[in-house]
């Protein structure tokens, strides 16, 4: 039988339906708030895998008919997942997987899908609640219904569950999770924006009237968060979750089954095989946790267990592999969290607060517009900045906005197998990539000094080695990246990873940890800022909860390890040197409005010509007589706008384009040099291009190297498109 919840919290009224929808599964409701439904459930397999990890599979599907739309494309229906479902998926199981006990094996799936949506939802977290509350009524054995709330800040003001209206208008976004007595999870990144000075001590939101933008002084901040303020804002996230996690689970637990009985595994440790291998194989493993601070792979530990199998003592007594290897891994955590608790040391010999040498190269790359290789201990970056035009944004559709948006920020994550040593297939971006991507930009993107900025950035992090952190490794080489390719960024951003070892009352607080050290810790913690504030941070707690001294403790130490790390890439900042002949330019300048129609030309034949004969793309305003030229190099752009510009001053010369015969030869004049190659003067109003490439035989670093403005020379016609004609020279020189 069905039940029907309606109930406020948080801002929100909520409407929880049971026993309507999708009825088969072990758990399903229908979540409704305001115009936005969702139809969550939870099924289980009877039968356990056979590895001891928890099978949790997390689906967050989106359909366009939820909003009234066709999808867009050749295709008329949805096929893979978005960026945007993904990272909604992933921060779910993030939430939800640690509330499954111990030793639980059996596969669980569990599926939101939106029905119907609100411009102004924020679906997230309305869906983690979904999923939550699917898995709370269902006879899955999981007994805490946990919850998610947004924290967003306006003119220094926090809000509670922001619409998405508040929140792209403020300057924080912070998403926490939990349950009504433990937080689980940690999302936050600052939100740049531009403050509008019209008087220097009058400051006003540029949103409230857009006229008031021109003529005044506009000052670009990251609205970098300081860690006193973010603890005020997951204090106030933490009890707003209380709130609603105990709602939930006050009026859920009339509709919810029964929790089913179902057998936990435990990895039995033999007393009889954990001392032999502690007596006889105690070095050896502490050997293998020395090999493991410079590799994620624990190939020793492998050869540690057959060496114990081998053994006549464990033939003889008839140990498994699976015991020798739960008793090889259990003596190994041990003296991973002993070392670290009782001597205040770690594995590679570092302090708790240390953190790993650091080694910097910039522009490595002398074809790639900037570039970064960034190494901290043994995790490396390559990270590559690419800049473009408008029309090189990344196009997408939400599904809460009414039309196409455009990233013009873009960082892409790669992580192939041989970084950690393994031969793996290499294929699309999995959900790990995407978080680690979706992670470094929102460190980075608030840096970004847009009133400067014209151009569309591509960051491209190829992890090429991994123990620790390539997240935040990617975060410090794509700051530096940028910079390399004269990106205009306000301040530079550093990351660090941090992690907890705890047992009872003692606890150790780790910086910078190493593969080893997250997988046998407590927390994994990534923090990254500027010298003024945090900018994002992600947190997943093992510990099922954390207390917010313990929180703050950990911050300001992320804060000591953070300022360290910059240090070291202001001083790699310094070194940097600008790839001037690789970087694409813009221009943008002002002729008479009445001459705009001069340059486009009849039928826009003349800035055709222009555009090809320059390869430069070309805006124009012809209301104001603005001309924007944008190409890949400054030389290209120059001479497009200085051809432009005598265009607008004298007009369009009216000729007949000759036509040339490949292979003709032609006798010309030089008439411009420029780094590319020479404009060579055909007849009157007749130029064609002499690339470099085909001015001599050895490498030139210019070509006035050889040539000189006025000099006559033979040419031979490469070939003819329209305006634009290849020169070559008959014969190179020397």
């Amino acid at each position: 039988m069905g039940c029907r919840f309606e109930f406020e919290v948080n801002n929100r009224t909520v409407v929880i339906e049971t026993g309507k929808m999708a009825r088969q599964a072990n758990g399903s409701v229908v979540l409704r708030c305001g115009k936005t439904v969702l139809l969550a459930t939870a099924v289980m397999d009877e039968k356990p895998i056979d590895e001891p990890f928890l099978p949790l599979t997390v689906q967050y599907i989106e359909k366009s008919y939820a909003a009234g739309k066709i999808p867009g494309g050749f295709v008329k229906r949805e096929m893979k997942p978005g960026d945007f479902e993904t990272l909604t998926s992933r921060l779910i199981d993030r939430t939800l997987r640690p509330l499954f006990p111990d030793g639980f094996l059996n596969p669980v799936q569990i599926t939101v899908m939106l029905l119907s949506v609100d411009e102004e939802a924020d679906l997230q977290s309305l869906a983690l609640d979904a999923a939550a509350s699917a898995l709370f009524v269902s006879d899955i054995p999981v007994t805490k219904c946990p919850a998610g709330v947004r924290i967003g800040r306006r003119e220094g003001e926090w809000v509670l569950n922001p619409t998405l209206e508040e929140l792209e208008s403020g300057t924080l976004d912070l998403f926490v999770s939990g349950t009504a007595d433990e937080l689980l999870m940690i999302e936050m990144r600052s939100i740049g924006g531009v403050e509008v000075m019209l008087e220097p001590t009058v400051s006003i939101d540029p949103l409230m009237d857009p006229a008031l933008m021109e003529g005044v002084e506009q000052i670009p901040k990251t609205n970098a968060l300081s860690e006193s303020e973010l603890l005020e804002a997951i204090e106030l996230a933490q009890r707003g979750i209380q709130e609603a996690a105990k709602a939930y689970e006050r009026y859920l637990v009339s509709a919810a089954k029964p929790k089913r009985e179902v057998p936990l595994f435990t990895q039995k440790v033999s007393e009889g095989v954990l001392a032999y291998v502690e007596e006889f194989y105690r070095e050896e493993i502490a050997s293998a946790l020395n090999g493991m601070a410079k590799s994620e792979r624990g190939g020793a530990l492998k050869n540690i267990v057959a060496s114990v199998l081998a053994d006549e003592t464990a033939r003889k007594e008839g140990w498994c592999e699976e015991e020798v290897k739960t008793a090889v891994e259990t003596l190994k955590r041990d003296m991973v969290r002993r070392m670290i608790l009782e001597e205040g040391r770690r594995a590679d010999g570092r302090g708790l607060k240390e953190v790993r040498p650091i080694s910097i190269e910039t522009n490595l790359l002398p074809s790639v517009h900037g570039s970064c290789l960034f190494t901290r201990g043994e995790t490396q970056a390559l990270v590559t900045c690419t800049l473009g035009n408008r029309q090189d944004a990344q196009m997408f559709e939400r599904i809460t906005g009414k039309s196409a948006s455009y990233e013009e920020f873009m960082v892409h994550y790669n992580f192939p197998g041989f970084s950690v040593g393994e031969a793996s297939r290499v294929g699309p971006p999995g959900r790990r990539e995407l978080g680690h991507g979706n992670l470094a930009k929102r460190a980075l993107e608030p840096t970004l000094d847009k009133t400067r900025l014209d151009a569309i950035v591509r960051l491209v992090s190829e992890i090429l080695e991994s123990n620790g952190s390539s997240s935040m490794a990617t975060v410090c080489g794509g700051s530096l990246a940028l910079k390399a390719a004269d990106v205009p960024v306000l301040e530079l951003v550093a990351g660090v990873a941090m992690g907890l070892v705890s047992e009872g009352e003692r606890y150790a607080i780790l910086t910078d940890i190493m593969g080893l050290e997250d997988h046998d810790g407590d927390m994994d913690f990534k923090v990254a800022g500027t010298k003024e504030g945090i900018t994002a941070l992600q947190m997943d707690i093992k510990l099922g909860g954390i207390s917010l001294d313990l929180l703050k403790e950990a911050l300001e130490q992320a804060k000591e390890a953070r300022l360290h790390i910059l240090g070291k890439m202001e001083e790699a900042a310094k070194e940097i040197e600008i790839n001037e002949s690789v970087l694409p330019s813009s221009e943008v300048f002002h002729v008479d409005p009445s001459r705009i129609v001069d340059i486009i030309g009849q039928a826009g034949k003349t800035i055709k010509e222009i555009i090809e004969s320059f390869e430069v793309s070309i805006d124009l305003d012809k209301k104001e007589g603005q001309v924007k030229v944008s190409g890949p190099s400054k030389a290209k752009v120059k001479a497009a706008c200085d051809h432009i510009r005598k265009i607008a001053s004298e007009g369009p010369v009216k000729r007949e384009i000759p036509k040339y015969e490949p292979g003709q030869i032609v006798k010309g004049r030089v008439k411009k040099l420029v780094d590319f190659g020479a404009f060579v003067e055909l007849q009157e109003g007749v130029d064609g291009l002499l690339h470099i490439s085909k001015i001599s035989r050895r490498r030139l670093d210019h070509p006035s190297d050889v040539l000189s403005e006025g000099q006559e020379i033979e040419v031979r016609v490469i070939q003819q498109q329209g305006h634009k004609i290849s020169l070559e020279l008959p014969e190179p020189l020397n």
